[in-house]
């Protein structure tokens, strides 16, 4: 099994016509991902390889009404009305792909999503991706390299870092564990789907075994997933590494999401937080293989 996405999964793509779109497209058919319809206003009528294009989002469901999961790629500034647009049709997954969506477009965009059934991920994803089944975004890179970083198996991947949503699945393969679903949750200071919301998904998927975790400085997703381990909402084993360990306050790393603030976000808080729940961390990010070998054993 896997949690969001599968080899049955029918993908809409929000965008299609532009060019990140279009490289996004050829590396998810290439896959093996069902890419049935795409969305540009104005554009309906065009095909982008083979890949019907429609006006509305309402019209692509209507045509292909098995459509459960869609990729936006849109200027941010129009993220949110694509994304609600989504919404409205019963889409149950979005990858919001666009990076620094305005902070309270995203807000407006999770409020809305409450109690609809639907995962939002992102913004500033770069996707999910089931090994073996199904990946949407730009998850991998390339089709080859996808396929060499990310087996099928039974550990699910967490990561506030696109790029190392990759490396970390990398260092699992290495160590002999294929991964069930891995999730670039995003890099923005207010996403859709959390830890939390994933770990509950993991959590009822009887084919993971365990999970593990990149997680780096700012926002709280560490200690609220702590938080929820403590509280028994998630019981199976989990690794961790946290990136940032010497970052100075105020300075942000690398994501809009990563920076210390008023005190809160630094990553020793982080780390205490999950040892606490009973998440292994590491010290070095290459030990994470090795680390889900002694969590399972001891588990």
């Amino acid at each position: 099994m896997a949690i969001l996405i599968n080899e049955t999964t029918e993908v809409m793509v929000q965008g299609i016509t532009g060019r990140e779109a279009q490289l996004r497209v050829e590396l998810m058919r290439s896959y093996g991902t069902k890419v049935v319809a795409g969305v540009t206003p104005g554009k309906g009528g065009q095909e982008v390889m083979g890949v019907p294009v429609y006006d509305t989002v309402e019209e692509a469901v209507e045509r292909h009404p098995n459509i459960s999961a869609t990729c936006i790629f849109v200027p941010a500034k129009v993220a949110k009305h694509a994304a609600l647009e989504a919404i409205d049709a019963g889409i149950k997954v979005i990858s919001l792909h666009p990076e620094r969506v305005p902070q309270q477009d995203m807000l407006e965009i999770i409020a809305y999503s409450r109690g609809k059934d639907v995962t939002v991920i992102g913004p500033n994803t770069i996707g999910v991706i089931s090994p073996g089944k199904a990946l949407i975004g730009m998850i991998g890179g390339n089709v080859d390299f996808a396929r060499q970083c990310f087996r099928p198996g039974r550990i699910g991947v967490l990561s506030r870092s696109g790029g190392n949503t990759t490396t970390l699945s990398y260092y699992l393969t290495k160590a002999g564990f294929g991964q069930s679903t891995a999730v670039s949750v995003g890099g923005d200071a207010f996403i859709g789907a959390t830890w939390r919301d994933l770990l509950a998904l993991f959590e009822k998927d009887p084919e993971t075994d365990a999970v593990a975790v990149f997680g780096e400085i700012g926002t709280t997703t560490e200690e609220d997933a702590a938080e929820f381990i403590k509280q028994g909402g998630f019981t199976k084993p989990m690794v961790a590494y946290i990136a940032g360990r010497y970052a100075r306050p105020n300075m942000r790393f690398g994501h809009a999401g990563a920076i210390i603030s008023r005190g809160t976000g630094a990553a020793q808080g982080k780390i205490e937080a999950l040892k606490s729940a009973g998440v292994y961390v590491v010290d070095h990010f290459g030990d994470i293989g090795e680390a889900l070998k002694t969590a399972l054993s001891r588990h």
